[in-house]
C-alpha cells in the first residue's frame, strides 16, 4: 500500500482518488484558514503553478490545532479561492493525530523531518513530499515556507523526468 492507495474524499464530496497522482510528485499539506501560517496558501499555489506538469499540491483541511479550520466544506473552498486563488485540490476535513487519525496521515507520520521528528503532526501546514512511486520522500515542519530552498531542492530531486 502507498499513499496513492489510501481512500479519501474531496472537499466537495466524492472520492479524491489519489491514484490519479501516481507518476507525479505529491505535496500533502494539512491546512487551516485561521492560522498565522495561512498565508502559506499563496506559496503553495505558486508551487502548484510552477511545477504543474509534475507536482500536485494536496491541501488537507484539519481543525485539530486551536480550532483554526472550523468552516464547512463550502466555506473552506470559498475562503481558499477568494483569498488565495487556490486551484490545487483540497480533501475533506480530517483528523491528522489521535485515535481518529485519517489513514492518509497514518501512512505519512513515520517519515522523519530534518530534525528527526516522526509521529504526530505538530501544527497546521506540516508538509509531506511523496515521490512519484508513492513512497514518502520527505517531511517538512510547518515553518518551512513553500518557497524555501530546502523544500524546492527536495522537490526537484523527486520530480519525474
Amino acid at each position: 500500500m502507498s499513499v496513492f492507495d489510501v481512500p479519501i474524499d474531496a472537499l466537495a464530496g466524492g472520492p479524491a482518488d489519489l491514484a490519479q497522482y501516481r507518476g507525479r510528485a505529491l505535496l500533502v499539506v494539512n491546512v487551516a484558514s485561521r492560522c498565522g501560517l495561512t498565508p502559506q496558501y499563496a506559496g503553495l499555489q505558486a508551487l502548484a503553478d510552477s511545477y504543474a506538469d509534475r507536482l500536485t499540491v494536496l491541501g488537507v483541511p484539519c481543525n485539530q490545532f486551536a480550532g483554526q479550520e472550523p468552516g464547512t466544506a463550502a466555506e473552506i473552498e470559498e475562503f481558499c479561492q477568494v483569498n488565495y486563488g487556490v486551484t490545487f485540490p483540497l480533501t475533506e476535513k480530517v483528523e491528522v493525530n489521535g485515535p481518529g487519525r485519517h489513514p492518509l496521515y497514518a501512512e505519512l507520520v513515520s517519515t522523519p523531518d530534518a530534525e528527526g521528528h516522526t509521529g504526530d503532526i505538530r501544527w497546521n501546514f506540516e508538509k509531506f513530499l511523496v515521490a512519484p512511486d508513492g513512497t514518502v520522500a520527505a517531511r517538512f515542519g510547518p515553518q518551512v515556507a513553500p518557497d524555501s530552498p530546502e523544500l524546492r531542492t527536495t522537490i526537484d530531486k523527486v520530480l519525474p523526468a
